[in-house]
């Protein structure tokens, strides 16, 4: 049996993903991009994308994780993309 934590890896596939230093937040399960957050949740099956605006917060999307959270990244760059 062979478990996966895309959490494990989510900062690091950050990283790769968008070419730049993400700010970590809340222990690894959400990080910083500028002014958008990507935060996982639902048990690390969803990867949302968070617009914010000081302390408040704006839900633009969320991309489902199956399997490799390389995948959902660059599902959520293309749509940070293209909602810009």
């Amino acid at each position: 049996m062979r478990f996966e934590d895309p959490a494990a890896e989510f900062v690091v596939a950050t990283r790769r993903v968008f070419g730049a230093e993400p700010r970590v937040l809340d222990g690894s399960r959400a990080v910083l991009l500028g002014d958008v957050k990507l935060q996982l949740e639902a048990g690390e099956r969803e990867l949302w994308l968070i617009e914010m605006h000081g302390p408040l917060e704006h839900r633009l999307a969320m991309v489902e994780v199956n399997g490799s959270i390389d995948g959902a990244l660059r599902e959520a760059k293309e749509v940070l993309n293209g909602s810009r």
